[in-house]
């Protein structure tokens, strides 16, 4: 019990102390922070390797062990990237204090049994989001406030699920719980609490608020929470409902298929058409998300277990993308595709890291989101077996996700570090060298990881996160061998590279650059955005980018402008007239009279 309430104490005396060091002891702030950090992610160490703990209002099992892994792990890798990101920004030291307070509210959630202790935490959460967004001063305020009425109108609506919940079960200890939704009530129970998992990860219909955060936020407030902590505590909650606490039927099932489904292919429409990166990674933050949902939908061992594994995945490689593009924002003062180009000889390790989680969010072998996609796609094919159609419908716009996420990327890449600059943002001597270490190297850790949860998926995340985590034993439908596939990948790349050094022996061939079989005349640039903009010309789809634009797929719009009309209403009924008014009160008297008399 004290290794679990150790950390959380300390965090949140700890945010409170830094907010009482003078501004001026900038270094004493952003040290003391992260050895804070640090240390929290050496608890979170602590809490993994321990034996489950069943208490009153704290849980540990295999599932939330992991998770707090990862807490603890990217609040400490953001944290070291951040102190010399942030060093631009006016308001570093609550920014520092709301990331510690995050850190040890992510952890007490995640071991929260007590459905009270849970939504506490969890509230804690949507207020140190909003602090967190608007740390960026002015621009930010209408993304925090969009962000607080979103998280915290499904946090509402969860709460009457949790109402609901304790009215049929009797109790408040999650582990105590068990519900079969073999009636209405049961239903509306989990769905109102899976609202709030929707939220907070960023599945669709309540996604609005990332890609407006990832745009408007610190890229450091990106990377910690809507990339990692909020993806990883809004499926370890969707999770705990499939896994734990209710028994879902064929209908639920089918719903979060449906909702995975939507949001993979709809999302990743949205990102092929940016021009800014960072929304773009926003995008693909929520289409990344539709796979989890779509694995846990399954309802069998292998799509959970794919849809747990794409969790901690996307966690990985997203952190990593945004950290990576950070770092080319923090250099170029600029996250505009088409004002980019030109920076993989002038930041190379920023290049490698963003190749490699491109790789990774595309599904492309032996990297890991290729793994737990490919667990996913066993999951629906699972699925099929037991009748119905709606699974091939699902791993048809699975993969399609798959392979429009690879176009994304092949853009991004092209246009930030392969394409030819503009004049006014090509690289000066004052610009031309890479980042420093304490913002490159958190991003080659998460690059890493990339790789070696990829290639040797088998051997450490299944084995020690993600099997430990499910009900029963975890069996394949097929198999990748990937230690084997990855070793004749490296010689089919080294027959290639010989190939190449063998054709250019003589020296190289320089040539004019062409597209479409024509010579480039004079000094035409090249972004690589421009050809994705002929997709929202398609007739199939104008309409739909059309609506996009104009926020009619957005559930924070629509509801605002659902609430103006009403106040246009009332405004209209309430214009202080006193004659109205008298007739008002009469009505009222007659309504009232009427329901006396029944």
């Amino acid at each position: 019990m004290q290794t679990l309430l150790q950390p959380i104490l300390i965090s949140a005396l700890a945010g409170s102390f830094i907010f009482l060091i003078p501004k001026r002891f900038r270094r004493i702030i952003e040290t003391f922070s992260l050895l804070v950090a640090l240390y929290l992610f050496v608890a979170s160490i602590k809490i993994f390797a321990q034996s489950p703990i069943n208490e009153k209002f704290l849980y540990v099992d295999n599932l939330s062990r992991f998770i707090v892994l990862g807490i603890g792990f990217f609040g400490c890798l953001v944290t070291l990237y951040s102190v010399r990101f942030m060093a631009s920004y006016k308001e570093y030291r609550s920014y520092y204090s709301y990331i510690i307070w995050t850190i040890g509210g992510s952890i007490l959630t995640a071991v929260s049994n007590n459905i009270v202790v849970f939504l506490a935490g969890w509230g804690f959460l949507g207020l140190t989001l909003y602090l967190l967004i608007n740390i960026a001063g002015p621009r930010s305020a209408g993304t925090s406030k969009k962000t607080f009425i979103i998280i915290g109108g499904s946090d509402a609506l969860m709460i009457m699920g949790f109402g609901i919940v304790w009215l049929i079960a009797g109790s408040l200890n999650l582990s105590d719980i068990k519900i079969a939704i073999d009636n209405s009530l049961s239903f509306w129970a989990f769905l109102l609490i899976a609202i709030g998992a929707f939220a907070k990860a960023g599945a669709m219909p309540f996604h609005t608020w990332i890609p407006d955060t990832a745009e408007d936020a610190p890229i450091t407030v990106t990377a910690f929470l809507p990339a990692s902590l909020d993806k990883l505590l809004g499926i370890y909650l969707l999770a705990r409902l499939v896994l734990n606490v209710f028994i879902l039927d064929s209908f639920t099932y089918a719903l979060l298929m449906v909702v995975g489904a939507v949001t993979i292919v709809a999302a990743v429409m949205m990102a092929l058409i940016q021009h800014d990166f960072k929304r773009l990674l926003g995008y693909h933050a929520v289409s990344q998300v539709g796979y989890m949902v779509l694995g846990l939908g399954t309802g069998n061992i292998i799509g959970i277990a794919g849809g747990l594994f794409h969790m901690i995945n996307h966690a990985i490689y997203k952190c990593c993308l945004f950290l990576s593009g950070g770092s080319v924002e923090y250099k170029t003062k600029t996250s505009d595709l088409d004002s980019l180009g030109g920076l993989a000889k002038t930041m190379p390790m920023t290049f490698f890291t963003t190749l490699i989680a491109s790789f990774a969010i595309s599904g492309v072998p032996p990297f890991n989101g290729f793994f737990s996609k490919w667990m996913v796609y066993q999951g629906l094919v699972e699925r099929g077996r037991s009748g119905g159609t709606l699974w091939v419908f699902c791993i048809i716009a699975a993969m399609f996700g798959s392979g429009l996420t690879l176009a994304s990327f092949i853009k991004l890449i092209h246009a930030m570090f392969l394409g030819k600059a503009k004049d006014e943002t090509r690289p000066t001597p004052a610009t031309r060298n890479e980042v420093s270490w304490s913002m490159w190297l958190p991003a080659l850790i998460l690059a890493t990881l990339c790789i070696i949860f990829g290639v040797f998926a088998y051997i450490i995340p299944l084995k020690y996160f993600i099997v430990p985590a499910l009900p029963e034993g975890l069996t394949f439908i097929g198999t990748w061998p990937s230690l084997k596939a990855t070793l004749f990948l490296i010689i089919g790349l080294g027959v290639g590279l010989l190939i190449y050094v063998a054709g250019n022996i003589r020296g190289i061939r320089e040539t004019s650059p062409y597209i479409g079989g024509e010579e480039i005349e004079g000094d035409m640039r090249l972004s690589g955005t421009e050809f994705y903009d002929t997709i929202k010309n398609i007739s199939i789809l104008k309409s739909i980018y059309a609506k996009a634009e104009r926020k009619v797929f957005d559930i924070y719009d629509q509801g605002k402008r659902l609430v103006f009309f009403f106040i246009r209403i009332f405004q209209y009924l309430h214009n202080g007239v006193l004659p109205t008014y008298l007739v008002w009160c009469l009505l009222g008297m007659i309504v009232f009279l009427f329901a006396i008399v029944r």
